[in-house]
């Protein structure tokens, strides 16, 4: 069966598992699918139980049967763009990337060129399709302005592997991040729910009514004075998870405006000077390790930090060291 086929996939609910909901029990079995989209699946006739249609709210029964169908892509209409990539690693399943701060990952609305997934249509073609037409290969994402690195699906099998991985924790992320402010600890943890901004719909915050479990492990790696370079490693993936817990924190990302990390009011006027090419949050994906999907074999990739945040640091660095 190629990928641009119909999947389909069968399961006998266990004792475990009886009273589940439909949806969460789908979300469940099938990594690449969230509770939203198997509500949509449902409701689309796509999932029977005992063969026939059922309710997202249906409560299961030990030993009913569950099938669920994938409907093939449609066309994405994605524009293959001959843009440069540094691979780090490529074989049949999976390519590691190291993105560049300012690439969109995946096409949508106002950007429909110039991201990742064009890049990497041009390159391979053969993406997984389980992310959906317009995110062919995304398994995990990183923000516009967070450089580092990213590990892409090439076939659907691969896809569900990572996926599996992302959702037990069993992958390990790591980023170097430069924030504004000291720290009185060498190391802590940040555990707080993660969901959108009660008021700024394009914010995420630490007080919505409905955030999601979040966790951030975070350690000083070097101190400036007025700037902390940390390294933080996180156990769960929401969106502008490591962002928000800093700026939560009142030690925001440097140059990230959205979360309190503007440097534009920054004192003495030089740190303004020194800072006026971070025109990004100063937060870079520096290390990736997870199982390859089809060999199990333990990878670890690691990416030096990009040019504009090595800059600033070095400058920090002898600022401090003239104190």
């Amino acid at each position: 069966m190629t990928t641009q086929e119909e999947t389909l996939a069968e399961f006998t609910v266990g004792p475990e598992e009886q009273g589940l909901r439909l949806d969460v029990y789908l979300s469940r079995k099938d990594a690449t699918v969230s509770r939203s989209q198997a509500r949509r699946l449902i409701d689309d006739g796509e999932a029977l139980v005992d063969g026939r249609p059922a309710r997202a709210s249906h409560r299961l029964r030990h030993g009913e049967r569950v099938s669920l169908r994938r409907p093939p892509p449609l066309p994405s209409g994605i524009v293959p763009e001959e843009i440069p990539l540094a691979i780090l690693y490529e074989d049949d399943a999976i390519l590691v990337v190291d993105k560049p701060a300012g690439m969109v990952v995946h096409p949508a609305a106002g950007n429909p060129r110039g991201t990742l997934v064009n890049a990497l249509q041009f390159h391979c073609g053969n993406l997984s399709t389980i992310g959906g037409v317009m995110r062919p290969g995304i398994v995990h994402r990183l923000d516009k302005g967070t450089s580092g690195l990213m590990v892409i699906a090439k076939s659907d099998e691969a896809h569900r592997h990572l996926s599996e991985q992302f959702k037990k924790r069993l992958v390990s992320k790591h980023y170097t991040a430069l924030v504004q402010g000291d720290f009185r600890d060498d190391e802590g943890v940040v555990d707080a729910p993660v969901g959108r901004h009660p008021v700024e719909r394009k914010k995420m915050s630490t007080s919505s009514r409905r955030g999601k479990a979040a966790l951030t492990r975070w350690r000083v790696l070097e101190r400036y004075g007025a700037f902390t370079l940390l390294e933080a490693k996180i156990e769960t993936g929401r969106t502008h998870q490591i962002r928000v817990h800093l700026g939560a924190l009142g030690r925001p990302v440097a140059g990230d405006s959205v979360y309190g990390g503007s440097t534009r009011t920054l004192e003495p006027p030089e740190l303004r000077v020194a800072l006026k090419n971070l025109t990004r949050q100063a937060l870079h994906a520096s290390r990736l390790s997870f199982r390859h999907p089809l060999t199990g074999r333990e990878m670890t990739f690691e990416s030096p930090l990009p040019k504009d945040m090595a800059e600033v640091i070095r400058f920090l660095r002898e600022r401090a060291a003239d104190k």
